[in-house]
């Protein structure tokens, strides 16, 4: 390409511009916030955990300041991703939809999408912080390409394609990533071993609390397992080199507080939901209490630092769990709390964890019973029904067993639509308080952190196609269905722009962008304004030198 060092100097006035738009500034406000995220914790689960644990407050109960609605663009019940998806970017989106606008949107105080905008991706707090100079980091106890970690992280319209999500996640410029996932990062299709990039990026890559805690760098990521991690009344029976919540949360602050700006970190403990899904009480109070845990480690820091926001609240609700059940209809005030409790206190393990203890033929099926759950009078229905169930959705089979003998109601497998419990510590700047959208989450993190979300989306994320088909003497193709790319040519020179990567390549030649472009079909191609803004004015300059010549 001509002119080269007249491109090199455009590229950086670029880049210089817009960290200028970006810049940290002292607005009175807290240097750093953490989200914390129970998924899928009702307020029965609250309650059956806290007597669980002697009744004594959790570290999140003094700071309980509002409640949050929780609908998503079109129904009263929402799914994780657009729960995510709303905490993440101020916009409620579609089930299953990863930080993107919705096709349509039709519930109380939405806007109506237009076409052009359906599923175009929106800016999240987790990039506006990053792009105002602060570290950043994702810690979840789930795979962490799942839909809540993906939605401050990733921009997609399928929560289940971690391939895309996972690529997107790395190529983001994340500090911190600490969970399970690493079946995620080799044996894809697209024939990319994100591994050996994660490495390659300065990642210290680390599979066991040891190495975890003995990792010195200032980027980590950790995958503690292939899929989810354990629930943590499991972790010490199976498998101990699995780090706890609270041990991630901790290594995720020790990391992410050198940096002097500040930084935004998002913990879930995600198996929360799982266990509600599965009616499992077990696995809900183990990871509730878990979850505890880690808040007062994240709590306990921002008290001693003194310019750190922490927020907590869950995505909705789970399973409808009750403290009482249609057995206890006639006479619920006189059961004693002993009642619900002595029967889940004697369990060793989720419903999950117990499938490590049968044998090959299960025919242990009643020892295994009476030794990690106390229950000596299993029927011979119920040792049918376990018999029968799939290792991995056991739980589903002995969560109500268990839930039957301890008196726990629940009335649904799927998620409840109920306003939920917001906690927070602010210690300083605006507060976030009362009756509020789970998308002003978002909005408020934005105003204290002094970036504007609608402002990053147009600068992040820009439809490629329709400004192509603007200019001249250009064309375009899309490439790989497997890893989508767009290549684009004037004369002899060549852009290529690979789809969930922060980079566009000019004869062979890398430049990184400030975000990842996004594929979403062949008329909608998300990538920087930077690429734009290079492109005309490579034609500009080519055009001039013509004029020249």
């Amino acid at each position: 390409m001509k002119n080269r060092s007249l491109k090199a100097i455009l590229v950086s006035i670029i880049a210089l511009s817009f960290n200028l738009l970006f810049a940290v500034s002292d607005n009175g406000q807290v240097k750093n916030v953490i989200i914390m995220i129970p998924d899928g914790m009702s307020a029965g689960g609250v309650s059956l955990a806290r007597w669980y644990n002697g009744g004594e407050p959790f570290s999140f109960d003094p700071l309980i300041s509002g409640l949050v609605r929780t609908y998503w663009a079109n129904g009263p019940i929402t799914d994780s991703a657009p729960a995510a998806t709303a905490y993440a970017t101020g916009y409620k989106s579609t089930s299953g939809f990863i930080s993107v606008m919705p096709d349509v949107a039709t519930m109380y105080k939405t806007t109506p999408v237009k076409e052009e905008n359906a599923r175009s991706p929106l800016a999240t707090i987790l990039e506006g912080t990053k792009l105002s100079g602060k570290a950043t980091g994702l810690v979840a106890t789930s795979n962490i390409q799942h839909a809540t970690p993906a939605g401050f992280s990733s921009h997609y319209y399928d929560r289940n394609n971690y391939q895309i999500l996972g690529e997107q996640q790395l190529y983001n410029g994340i500090d911190v990533m600490l969970g399970g996932g690493s079946k995620f990062l080799q044996n894809r299709t697209d024939g990319e071993d994100l591994i050996e990039v994660i490495k390659a990026k300065g990642y210290d890559y680390v599979t066991t609390s040891d190495e975890m805690a003995k990792s010195k760098g200032n980027k980590i990521w950790g995958a503690f397992a292939p899929e989810g991690m354990l629930h943590d009344i499991d972790r010490a029976v199976i498998n101990p080199n699995e780090p706890s919540l609270a041990e991630m949360t901790a290594k995720a602050l020790s990391i992410l507080s050198q940096d002097r700006n500040g930084f935004f970190l998002m913990v879930e403990g995600s198996e929360i939901d799982w266990s509600a899904h599965a009616n499992d009480p077990v696995g809900v109070i183990s990871d509730i209490l878990a979850f505890d845990k880690a808040v007062k480690i994240a709590l306990d820091f921002a008290k001693k630092d003194g310019n750190t926001a922490l927020i907590i609240m869950t995505d909705h609700g789970n399973g409808g769990i009750t403290i009482g059940n249609s057995a206890t209809n006639s006479d619920y005030d006189k059961v004693p709390l002993s009642k619900f409790l002595d029967p889940l206190k004697k369990a060793k393990l989720s419903g999950l964890g117990l499938g490590n203890k049968f044998n090959s033929d299960k025919s242990n099926i009643r020892e295994v019973l009476s030794t990690y759950y106390g229950i000596t009078d299993l029927t011979d229905d119920e040792v049918t029904a376990i018999a029968a169930a799939h290792a991995d959705k056991l739980d589903y089979t002995t969560g109500p067993i268990i839930s039957k003998r301890a008196f726990i109601g629940w009335t649904t497998h799927g998620h409840t639509g109920e306003d939920i419990a917001l906690y927070t510590y602010i210690p300083k700047g605006e507060k976030l308080s009362g009756y509020i959208q789970n998308t002003d989450i978002a909005r408020y993190v934005a105003r204290v952190m002094d970036f504007d979300l609608d402002k990053l989306t147009s600068k992040l994320y820009v439809n490629a196609i329709p400004a192509l088909k603007a200019m001249d003497e250009v064309s375009y193709q899309i490439t790989s269905p497997n890893n989508p790319a767009l290549v684009i040519t004037k004369g002899d020179d060549t852009i290529s722009i690979p789809s969930n990567k922060n980079y566009f390549t000019v004869n062979g030649k890398n430049i990184e962008t400030k975000s990842v472009s996004v594929y979403i079909s062949d008329s909608k191609f998300y990538v920087s304004q930077e690429v734009i803004d290079y492109l005309k004015e490579d034609m500009k300059n080519n055009n001039e030198q013509e004029n020249q010549s």
